[in-house]
């Protein structure tokens, strides 16, 4: 995977095949068919492995127990996602949403799922959120899916500053 990733930052998403992928590591193209059955699997192991380097959990425990680190966190994860891999989050990942590429789409949706339960965690622990701001109503879970969405916006935009939805955080959660 580290070889594939590099590929991609040299020479693009359309380097990533199993002649290349097998050439960068040296080894022979059977060897890559051990391990992933078609260029298919091949790209959808690549894109699980770039969506978890950018968002690696880092060692500083303490970025996911307060809600405004985490976010300026994933802000800045993707700043460098973006650094590493232009267009990645705008073009090839989200070609992967076509009902003709189910393996890829299925692992994006489990890495976007992982981040959407890591905001619901962290909004559960944050000790700054004041006790009345959730109700059956408005729970973590909605809040944490709508703090989502405006990442995936931003994504889109590849807008990278996390102000406009530090705000939000402090007038609906901290105020």
């Amino acid at each position: 995977m580290e070889n594939s990733r590099k590929l991609i930052q040299q020479q693009g998403w359309a380097a990533v095949n199993i002649r290349s992928v097998a050439a960068a590591c040296g080894v022979s193209v059977g060897s890559i068919y051990n391990y992933f059955d078609s260029k298919e699997a091949l790209v959808g192991a690549t894109v699980e492995s770039v969506w978890r380097e950018i968002f690696h959990r880092p060692e500083k425990g303490n970025i996911f127990q307060d809600t405004q680190t985490c976010v300026i966190w994933i802000y800045d994860r993707m700043e460098y996602g973006s650094r590493q891999y232009p267009g990645f989050f705008t073009l090839h990942s989200l070609g992967f949403m076509q009902e003709d590429k189910p393996d890829g789409k299925q692992r994006m949706q489990q890495t976007w799922q992982h981040i959407l339960d890591g905001l619901c965690s962290v909004l559960k622990q944050d000790p700054r959120i004041r006790p009345d701001a959730f109700t059956e109503q408005f729970t973590v879970e909605k809040f944490a899916d709508v703090l989502f969405s405006l990442i995936l916006s931003a994504l889109l935009r590849q807008d990278y500053d996390p102000n406009p939805v530090l705000e939000i955080v402090r007038r609906i959660l901290y105020s």
